[in-house]
């Protein structure tokens, strides 16, 4: 199932990142390297070109990374988020003053890198699921100050999201469930207390817990934790539908077909910000 498109973040949300990722990497006296060597005044060409194939993501932040430090370059993206490429793909040209180029040319590098290393990682989990309602979503295992643009990432390689924060929906994990005295007194609690807008997951890793949490009701999905894939499919069996079921823990790709073969809604993969190799994206003069 592909998701529909989703419009860019906008740039009062992605400067305050590059902007950030600028000053970290210009410290405190600038790009010395391009000062001295560069000649005032020179112009040039570039391109972003691909030394492998993947999903592109992360090229807004790195077309803001070039013009933040000159408003003039003229940079056209050839390859839009979301979109796949080949190893040599053009992903986007620049042109205009050499220094500007070369002082943004890292940090623009690294947020396409990165992010489109997990638009790749996403799509290829996604393809496992094809023929399938399951849907593959990421979780909260994110760089710290990147959430925003790694879950925009998996939206590109066709993923969906969990929730963003701590403040989107009420997740019940085991240690809320060992320090609220059990399944049935939290779910009591969240009936009593939480808002009726608000979705309520709960985590179980046994089927007499699945058992509670659909007797006691209050949960509007299930998360099923560390399930053996025969114990899954019991899992989606004793739902019938009555909640949203999510796979999760230990999920590598070469297990996916078989999770969605279960049945279960979702199946959410922490790998996918947590451990994803950076794509390699070169800039050639």
């Amino acid at each position: 199932m592909t998701p529909p498109p989703y419009p860019p973040l906008p740039d009062l949300i992605l400067e305050p990142l590059v902007r950030a990722a600028l000053f970290e990497d210009l410290g405190s006296h600038g790009d010395i390297t391009t000062c001295t060597v560069i000649p005032a005044g020179t112009r040039t060409r570039g391109a972003i070109r691909a030394r492998e194939g993947g999903t592109a993501s992360g090229m807004g932040l790195a077309a803001l990374a070039f013009r933040l430090i000159d408003p003039d370059l003229r940079l056209e993206v050839l390859i839009p988020d979301g979109t796949p490429f080949a190893p040599g793909d053009t992903l986007a040209r620049i042109e205009g003053c050499a220094a500007a180029i070369l002082s943004a040319e890292r940090v623009a590098l690294n947020f396409a890198g990165r992010l489109s290393g997990i638009a790749t990682l996403t799509a290829a989990f996604v393809a496992e699921t094809r023929g399938t309602a399951t849907r593959i979503t990421c979780t909260r295992k994110t760089t710290p100050g990147l959430r925003l643009v790694e879950k925009q990432a998996v939206l590109h390689g066709g993923g969906f999201n969990h929730r963003v924060s701590l403040s989107d929906a009420i997740l019940i994990k085991d240690n809320h469930i060992a320090a609220g005295g059990g399944i049935r007194p939290v779910l009591q609690a969240v009936k009593a207390r939480a808002s009726h807008m608000m979705r309520v997951e709960i985590e179980v890793d046994r089927l007499d817990q699945l058992a509670e949490v659909l007797e006691e009701g209050g949960a509007h999905v299930v998360l099923l934790d560390n399930m053996d894939t025969d114990t899954l499919r019991q899992a989606v069996a004793m739902a019938r539908g009555r909640v949203v079921l999510e796979a999760s823990g230990n999920m590598r790709l070469s297990r996916i077909a078989e999770v969605a073969a279960t049945g279960v809604d979702y199946i959410s993969v922490g790998a996918l910000t947590h451990s994803v190799p950076v794509l390699d994206l070169g800039m050639d003069f």
